[in-house]
């Protein structure tokens, strides 16, 4: 009885070792090509080259020097992307950004809350564009009455940086 337990064991070894065998035989002997991931796109597709850029100037006597620029794009369906880009940003705060009716230093309704600014990185937290699904709205950037806040965090609604868009200021690049 002892004995045929242990050939038992024996044969169940080498059933195992059988089976672990033609895997790697199996796994092993397929034909894996590694495919390089497609990368292009159709012509012009992906390419964005029409923008606005305006300047973003800090807010003097504030308690810092935050300044950069907003880029509107527009891409290949019509959509607007707002990128914004700063300087001299708080590390670890996050720094509210608002498009707001009327020209710097007054007061106005809120045109457009962006996504918040990371003073990690100076740019937006979530996304590198903020998108605007208006056809409309890029083409009709240039008689936009607006300008663009940055404020020093969501606790402290102090305005750290602003610049004037659309109907009040000329882009300082554009194509």
């Amino acid at each position: 009885m002892i004995a045929d337990k242990h050939q038992e064991m024996i044969m169940k070894k080498y059933i195992f070792k059988i089976f672990t065998a033609l895997a790697v035989i199996t796994w092993t002997a397929c034909d894996q090509e590694r495919l390089e991931p497609v990368t292009s796109v159709a012509d012009g597709g992906g390419t964005l080259t029409s923008y606005m850029a305006y300047t973003v100037d800090s807010i003097q006597g504030q308690r810092s020097n935050v300044y950069g620029r907003i880029v509107f794009w527009e891409d290949n369906p019509g959509k607007t992307l707002i990128q914004v880009s700063l300087y001299n940003t708080i590390e670890n705060v996050v720094h509210p950004a608002m498009i707001v009716e009327g020209t710097t230093g007054q007061g106005g309704a809120v045109l457009t809350e962006l996504a918040h600014i990371s003073g990690s990185t100076g740019e937006l937290s979530e996304h590198k564009f903020y998108v605007i699904n208006d056809l409309d709205y890029y083409d009709l950037l240039p008689d936009l009455n607006a300008h663009i806040n940055i404020y020093m965090s969501q606790t402290d609604n102090t305005i750290i940086a602003t610049g004037n868009l659309g109907l009040n200021a000329e882009p300082v690049e554009q194509n």
